[in-house]
């Protein structure tokens, strides 16, 4: 089957011969055509001054959105203190992970780049409760005067097998304090079947649905009149494929802030990513993909909030965000991620939350050009 080309196509596209096209070509024939560099951007990293600096002993991570009230910025992260012992230590006893046995802590700017830490926003449940081991990777939604703040939480011994959850709290200012959900507003699917009884995620008899294991990172975004509620799926049995870890996205959809949330019937709507970044832009929803799967290192967007496209290819682009939505994100397709928080690794036991800063890439120029 010949493939029809213009002159301008295969100018733009270098084409040697029209008649001779590589597998690449083919593929690059298919781009939209007005594929441009609107969605495209550079960005640095940069340490943060005051309480959110580098503080050994203190894990300090996952990053919320960023709000503004009263003047102030504010962002929610997860916190805990002391070392990772992972599975081999006491597990009853010690932390497995950086985000065990964390809390919720909350911080406020003026600027953006020096914070001051406030204190505890929500603090894990009592004995027995769904929330009782940790809560963590927070993200905030400001609705109608009241703010809501979703987060992952884990019950009991953290092992390797746990299933993690979502939880919900709520609260008329960003101060606090805040009310929690009774239950948890989304749980993985519960159609994958273990293999044994040894602690092992990889053995699986049937791997079930992409978040049968654990559903991580929510983040509510009022559209269409709903609520969308993203999350990162991970399942058990997961694989490593050409586009490394097995990790999908998925969102579950409520008429209310609080629920119940209704999981979409074409879940998963990505191949690839790790944590939630994603933003209202042009009737839409916009999504940078980070981390892990073939499609990682994307900004991809949808029109309904389901089927998405590949807008861009960043590289090595900034992980775990947190964006400033106290911004207009209409006015460019990246305007929301101009400037925003990511955290570091100092190393497996500390990490840290920093301020990433991006601009728009017209075209590359060398040096003293």
């Amino acid at each position: 089957m010949s493939i029809e080309i213009t002159d301008e196509q295969q100018d733009f596209l270098g084409i040697t011969n029209k008649g001779k096209l590589s597998a690449a070509s083919k593929r690059a024939l298919k781009w939209p055509t007005n594929l441009g560099k609107d969605w495209f951007f550079d960005y640095q990293i940069e340490d943060l001054k005051g309480d959110l600096a580098y503080e050994e002993g203190v894990v300090r991570r996952d990053p919320s959105a960023i709000i503004k009230f009263e003047g102030k910025y504010f962002v929610w992260y997860s916190r805990s203190i002391g070392p990772t012992q992972g599975f081999g230590g006491n597990i009853a006893e010690d932390k497995v992970f950086p985000w065990d046995r964390c809390d919720i802590w909350y911080a406020t700017s003026y600027d953006g780049i020096t914070w001051k830490e406030e204190g505890l926003a929500v603090e894990r449940g009592e004995s027995g409760t769904y929330d009782n081991r940790s809560v963590f990777t927070p993200e905030v939604m400001e609705h109608e005067g009241m703010f809501y703040l979703s987060y992952q939480t884990i019950k009991g011994d953290y092992t390797v097998r746990i299933k993690n959850e979502v939880g919900l709290a709520w609260s008329n200012t960003p101060y606090g304090s805040w009310e929690k959900s009774e239950e948890p507003i989304l749980k993985p699917a519960d159609n994958g079947v273990w293999k044994g009884e040894t602690q092992n995620r990889f053995a699986v008899e049937k791997k079930g649905d992409f978040d049968s294991h654990k559903v991580h990172d929510p983040c509510i975004i009022p559209f269409k009149g709903k609520f969308y509620l993203y999350y990162k799926g991970e399942q058990m049995g997961e694989a490593i494929t050409f586009g490394g870890r097995q990790i999908r996205h998925g969102v579950a959809i409520a008429d209310n802030p609080k629920g119940p949330y209704v999981k979409s019937e074409y879940n998963p709507i990505s191949n690839s990513g790790h944590e939630i970044c994603v933003w209202k832009y042009n009737d839409g929803i916009a999504s940078l993909i980070t981390t892990d799967g073939p499609e990682k290192n994307t900004v991809q967007w949808s029109s309904d909030g389901i089927n998405f496209e590949i807008k861009s290819v960043i590289k090595g682009a900034p992980h775990a965000i947190g964006l400033n939505r106290s911004v207009d994100a209409e006015v460019h397709p990246t305007h929301i991620l101009r400037w925003g928080l990511t955290h570091k690794y100092m190393n497996d036991d500390y990490q840290y939350i920093q301020r990433f800063t991006t601009w728009e890439m017209t075209h590359h120029t060398a040096k003293g050009e």
